[in-house]
C-alpha cells in the first residue's frame, strides 16, 4: 500500500501549502476521496472551506465547480437545463455546475428542500436526470458541502436522507497562533492557491480508489464496526441511530486510513479515529438528550469507550 501512501502524502503536502496547520482536516478530505464519498464540512465562515475544495481539485488535476446555495435557487440551477436550439430545431442539454469532479456546495442549508433534493440522486447514484434523460457524472465525483452551525435564520436543515448520503462530517476550526501568522506571511503578495501545482492525475486517483478496496479487514474488525453502529440505534439518548450506510462508510474510511498509513490491513485505531466523523451526523438525539445538551459527537464517543476493542491477529493470511 506504499503507492497509496505516497499518493496521499503528495496531495496532503500540496494542500498544506494553502490550508496551513490543519493536517487532520486535510487527511479526512483525502480519506473521502479514496473512499469515494462526500464530505459535509460544518464550520463558521473564514476557516478555509472553499480553498480546501479548490486545492483538492487542483492537486489531482480535476474539474471544479462551486454552487452558492440561496433560498431562491431552483433544482435546474444545480443540474442543468434543456434549451431549444432554433437552428437545429432540437432541445440541447446545458449542464449545470454539478457536472464537475469536485463540487463545492456552499451553504447547502440555505437552499430549499426541493433544491437540496436535486443533489440526492447525484450523490447516491453519480448521475442526474433532466427532462427524463439520465446524464452520467464525471469520475471521480465528490461533493464537499458546507454549512454554518451557528446561523439558523433563513436556513433549511438537511433532512436525514440527505445527511445519510454524506460519507463523513468534518470541522476545520480556526488555526492556532503560529499557523495564523504563517497565513499572513504566505498571503502578503498573492494567494498561494495561484501557484499551486497539480501533483497527481485523475487516473491516478481512480487507481488508488480501487487499490484501497483491497485492504484487508479481519472478521473481528467487521464485527467491531457493526457493533459500534448498532449501539447508536440502541442507546437510550438516541431517537434514530446510524444506518447500514453508516457501517459501510466506517468500513471504507477505515480501509482508506490504513492505506494512507501504508498498511494493507485495518487496526482498531483506524476505526476508533473515524467513528465520530462517519457516524455522529447520522444520529438523531431524543428530546430528553437534547434538553440535557447531549451532542451526537459525545454519544458516539461514549459508545467507542464502552465497546470492547478486538484483539488477535488482524493481518491478512
Amino acid at each position: 500500500m506504499t503507492d497509496v501512501q505516497e499518493f496521499s502524502e503528495k496531495i496532503i503536502k500540496n494542500i498544506e501549502k494553502v490550508i496551513i496547520g490543519k493536517r487532520n482536516a486535510i487527511e479526512k478530505v483525502v480519506i473521502n476521496l479514496l473512499g469515494q464519498g462526500h464530505l459535509l464540512i460544518e464550520d463558521v465562515p473564514g476557516t478555509g472551506k472553499t480553498m480546501l475544495a479548490r486545492s483538492l481539485a487542483t492537486s489531482i488535476g480535476g474539474s471544479f465547480n462551486r454552487i452558492q446555495f440561496t433560498p431562491d435557487m431552483l433544482p435546474s440551477d444545480v443540474t442543468g437545463v434543456s434549451i431549444f436550439n432554433q437552428v437545429s430545431r432540437e432541445f440541447e442539454f446545458r449542464p449545470g455546475p454539478i457536472m464537475a469532479q469536485v463540487v463545492l456546495a456552499d451553504e447547502i442549508n440555505r437552499a430549499t428542500p426541493k433544491t437540496q433534493a436535486a443533489l440526492l440522486e447525484a450523490m447516491s447514484e453519480q448521475q442526474i436526470t433532466v427532462d427524463g434523460i439520465t446524464h452520467k457524472l464525471p469520475n471521480p465525483f465528490m461533493v464537499l458541502a458546507t454549512q454554518n452551525p451557528i446561523e439558523y435564520e433563513g436556513t433549511f436543515p438537511l433532512p436525514e436522507a440527505q445527511l445519510d448520503r454524506f460519507f463523513m462530517r468534518a470541522r476545520i476550526g480556526y488555526p492556532d497562533f503560529d499557523a495564523e501568522m504563517s497565513v499572513l506571511n504566505s498571503q502578503q503578495f498573492k494567494h498561494p492557491l495561484e501557484d499551486l501545482q497539480t501533483v497527481a492525475s485523475v487516473d491516478e486517483a481512480l487507481k488508488m480508489q480501487a487499490k484501497v478496496r483491497e485492504v484487508h479487514v479481519a472478521d473481528s474488525m467487521r464485527y467491531y464496526i457493526v457493533d459500534l453502529t448498532r449501539k447508536t440505534r440502541n442507546h437510550t439518548d438516541s431517537y434514530l441511530g446510524a444506518s447500514t450506510r453508516g457501517s459501510l462508510a466506517l468500513f471504507r474510511a477505515s480501509q482508506a486510513k490504513a492505506a494512507l498509513e501504508g498498511r494493507d490491513y485495518v487496526l482498531p485505531d483506524d476505526v476508533k479515529g473515524l467513528a465520530q466523523a462517519c457516524l455522529a451526523h447520522r444520529v438523531i438525539l431524543g428530546p430528553a438528550a437534547r434538553l440535557r445538551d447531549v451532542t451526537s459527537d459525545a454519544l458516539v464517543d461514549e459508545i467507542i469507550k464502552s465497546v470492547p476493542v478486538p484483539g488477535g491477529d488482524l493481518t491478512p493470511d
